[in-house]
């Protein structure tokens, strides 16, 4: 068959033309005791597109859940940076509402997001991503982009030493 012959010669210079094929491949195995993960990790590491609403030019929001769990303790998060959408100029950032679990996180400080109670057992927890209006509510035309990062910690008890 064409297969075997082409096995055979493969060792040889015969074939000039050469494909190549590089992808990434990554895991992150959680600890049982800590994580915080997307329940379907399929969209954590691609752009999101908000749902623009045509009739009623407003700016839809992003909702995806998070399977989580401490053992030891709560679960507390905070942002890393000021999270926005931007089309490059400054006059027209979108700034974007973080709330996990329902609480509104801020780059200021850490938030518990999970209580002790629900982060011992394991939850399925939702992030809602909301972009504020602009003052005058009206979103100028333009090609938007941000990122949000989120920074979790898993929390000890007051006094509980490891």
């Amino acid at each position: 068959g064409l297969l075997s012959s082409a096995a055979m010669l493969a060792g040889s210079s015969v074939f000039a033309a050469r494909e190549a094929h590089r992808f990434e491949v990554f895991v992150t195995i959680p600890t049982q005791a800590f994580y915080v993960v997307a329940s379907d990790p399929g969209w954590i590491h691609r752009e999101q597109r908000l749902p623009w609403h045509l009739a009623s030019s407003t700016l839809g929001s992003l909702r995806k859940h998070f399977d989580v769990k401490n053992q030891a303790g709560s679960i507390e998060a905070r942002l890393e940076g000021r999270p926005y959408l931007s089309n490059g100029t400054d006059a027209h950032d979108i700034r974007l509402q973080v709330s996990f679990n329902g609480l509104v996180l801020s780059e200021a400080e850490n938030t518990e997001v999970v209580s002790i109670s629900d982060a011992a057992m394991g939850k399925r927890v939702l992030l809602e991503i909301v972009p504020m209006p602009p003052a005058d509510g009206l979103y100028k035309p333009g090609n938007y982009f941000g990122s949000v990062n989120m920074i979790f910690n898993a929390v000890l008890p007051e006094g509980r030493m490891e």
